[in-house]
């Protein structure tokens, strides 16, 4: 498995400055946990916030792995290829064809390690295996 490429520190803390420390603690721990699990995941400031995506396979839609979106008052943890993950607990929201997200508003109430092995079904998803033979 070959290493993704992380922005450094310092334009990530660059793009979050003028959102709320609330959101950014949300994002900032959201981009630890991809880093701890999804090592080989790229991460690009894309669409207004952060994509993480397996360039080994592809660009940030067809080799998605996860976004984070901020909005006014909460963080989305989106998923490009949500509608296919393994979701037990039923928290992925939305209605787009496959994009689905969780809503974060607090750090201290995120299902962190939910939210953990829903990164991990994501990375190891590829959507080449939907693709009729």
């Amino acid at each position: 498995m070959t290493r993704g490429e992380f922005l450094s520190l310092l334009e990530v803390e660059r793009f979050l400055q003028h959102r709320p420390k609330q959101l950014r603690d949300i994002a900032l721990e959201l981009r630890n946990l991809v880093a701890s699990v999804a090592p080989q995941a790229s991460e690009r400031i894309l669409w207004k916030g952060l994509s993480y995506y397996d360039r080994s396979r592809g660009g940030p839609v067809k080799a998605g792995i996860c976004g984070i979106e901020f909005h006014d008052d909460h963080v989305r943890l989106a998923f490009v290829h949500g509608a296919f993950l393994k979701d037990p607990e039923g928290m992925l929201e939305g209605k787009r064809l496959a994009k689905r997200y969780i809503r974060l508003e607090s750090y201290e109430s995120a299902p962190w390690e939910y939210l953990e092995q829903l990164i991990i079904r994501s990375a190891a998803f590829d959507p080449a295996s939907l693709s009729p033979k």
